[in-house]
């Protein structure tokens, strides 16, 4: 496997870790990504089109808040 290659799937490998301890489901659609979360939320929480960062970031804000989000 190229060292360049590792480089690359590295962050998406980490933000789909978190993604999971999170209980967010993660599709990637080409460079971009939408997250969403069905459980313990009165309503499923749908983000689209993220770019890696865009996703890490909410991840990160969800991670700080807790499980239940608030």
């Amino acid at each position: 496997m190229p060292a360049w290659w590792m480089a690359e799937s590295i962050p998406e490998t980490s933000l789909r870790r978190l993604a999971e301890r999170l209980q967010f489901k993660v599709e990637q659609h080409g460079d971009r990504f939408t997250l969403t979360r069905t459980a313990d939320v009165s309503r499923p929480v749908v983000e689209e089109g993220l770019t890696l960062s865009e996703a890490e970031e909410l991840l990160e804000r969800w991670k700080l808040r807790g499980l239940g989000g608030g």
